[in-house]
C-alpha cells in the first residue's frame, strides 16, 4: 500500500513538472512578445544594417579621386567624408579614432582604385562596412555613367530602386517562420520530457494499470504537445493582424504548423524510446531537427519559403500541394510511431 501511494505521488510530480514546463514555455514566448517592437527593431539592424537611421560614419578620404569620392559620399545617407590631403593624414585620423574608415582612392591606367580600412574590433563595423559599400557602389555608378558618351552603344537604363520597407522583408521572410516554427520545436521538446519521465521515475506501469495500452498513452502525449503549436500560431497570427500586419494564407499556415508539430513530437516518441535518458533523449532530438531543417532549407520550396509565400499572399499551386504534402507525411508519420510503439515492450526500459 505504502508503494502504490508512493508511485501515486511520483505520478503526480511528474504531471506537474509536465505542467510547468508548458507554462514556463508559454511564460518565455509571451515576455519575448512584449518587448517585440525592440527586438525587430534590432534585429532589423542585423538582418538590413543599412536601413538604421540616424547613424552617421565618418569616412576619412585621400587620394588622387578624392573629390569623386567626396560627391559620392555626399549623395549616400548616413556617410559623412572627410577629406585630407594624404594617405598618412587619414590614417592618422583613423588612429585616433576621429573617423571611422579610410578610403584611400589611386588612378591606374584610366581607372579608379580604392583601398578600404575599417576597424574589426568595434561593434560599428557592420554599419560602417554597409555605408563605405554603398558609397564605393554610388561612385562606380558615377563613373560609369561619367564614362558612357566613350562608348560606342548607349547602355540600357537601370530601373530605379524599389522604395521597400527592410521592416516588411523582416516581417515575412524571419519574424512569422520564427513565430510559427518555435512552437512546433517546443512541442517536440514537451513529448521527450514527458515521454522520459514515465520511465525514468517509473510511473508508466501505474499508468497501465488503467483499461489503457502503449499506444493510447503516447497517443494522449503526442496530441496533447502537438496540438498546442497550431493554437499558440494562432494565437500569433491573430496579434499580427491587430498589430496591422496583415497575413494571407492562414488556413493553410495553421495546417502546415499542425503537420510540422506531428513529425516533431513523433520524432520526439521515438528518441524518447530509444534513449530513455532525458538528457541524451533531448540532445538526440535537438539534433535531429536541426539536421531536419537545415537539409529542408537546401530545398526551393523548404517551410521557411513556403511560409513566407503563403503569409505575403504570392503562394501558388505548387506551395499548396507542398503544404499537402506535409499534411500525408505527418499522418503516415503517426500511423508509423503508433505501430512501433504499439510493438514496443515497455518492460525492457
Amino acid at each position: 500500500m505504502r508503494d502504490r501511494r508512493l508511485t501515486i505521488a511520483r505520478r503526480e510530480l511528474s504531471v506537474l513538472r509536465s505542467e510547468k514546463t508548458i507554462v514556463l514555455a508559454l511564460l518565455i514566448q509571451l515576455f519575448i512578445a512584449a518587448f517585440s517592437s525592440f527586438l525587430v527593431v534590432g534585429l532589423v539592424s542585423l538582418y538590413d544594417p543599412g536601413s538604421s537611421e540616424g547613424y552617421d560614419v565618418d569616412v576619412g578620404v585621400s587620394g588622387e579621386a578624392r573629390y569623386e569620392l567626396v560627391y559620392a559620399a555626399h549623395s549616400v545617407s548616413g556617410a559623412q567624408p572627410v577629406l585630407f590631403d594624404s594617405e598618412t593624414a587619414a590614417r592618422q585620423a583613423f588612429d585616433r579614432r576621429q573617423v571611422d574608415a579610410i578610403l584611400h582612392t589611386d588612378r591606374r591606367g584610366g581607372r579608379v582604385h580604392v583601398t578600404a580600412t575599417v576597424p574589426d574590433d568595434n561593434v560599428r563595423t557592420t554599419v560602417t562596412v554597409t555605408q563605405v559599400r554603398d558609397t564605393l557602389r554610388e561612385l562606380e555608378r558615377r563613373e560609369r555613367f561619367e564614362r558612357s558618351e566613350s562608348l560606342a552603344r548607349a547602355p540600357l537604363e537601370l530601373p530605379d530602386a524599389p522604395a521597400s520597407s527592410p521592416y516588411h522583408g523582416f516581417t515575412y521572410t524571419a519574424l512569422i517562420p520564427l513565430l510559427l516554427f518555435l512552437p512546433v520545436f517546443i512541442s517536440g521538446s514537451l513529448v521527450v520530457d514527458s515521454v522520459t519521465e514515465e520511465f525514468e521515475r517509473g510511473t508508466l506501469e501505474l499508468l497501465r494499470v488503467a483499461p489503457l495500452s502503449l499506444s493510447d498513452i503516447v497517443d494522449g502525449k503526442l496530441l496533447a504537445a502537438a496540438g498546442l503549436a497550431p493554437a499558440q500560431a494562432a494565437l500569433w497570427l491573430a496579434v499580427l493582424s491587430l498589430n496591422g500586419t496583415a497575413v494571407s494564407g492562414a488556413g493553410r499556415l495553421l495546417a502546415l504548423v499542425a503537420a510540422l508539430a506531428v513529425l516533431a513530437a513523433g520524432l520526439g516518441v521515438v528518441v524518447s524510446f530509444v534513449a530513455a535518458e532525458r538528457r541524451t533523449a533531448q540532445l538526440l532530438y535537438s539534433l535531429g531537427v536541426l539536421l531536419a531543417f537545415a537539409g529542408a532549407t537546401l530545398s526551393p520550396l523548404s517551410p521557411t519559403n513556403v511560409v513566407a509565400r503563403l503569409a505575403i499572399g504570392s503562394a501558388d499551386a505548387t506551395v499548396t500541394l507542398v503544404v499537402a504534402g506535409y499534411v500525408v507525411l505527418a499522418v503516415v508519420a503517426y500511423g508509423g510511431v503508433r505501430t512501433a510503439v504499439g510493438r514496443f515492450d515497455a518492460t525492457s526500459v
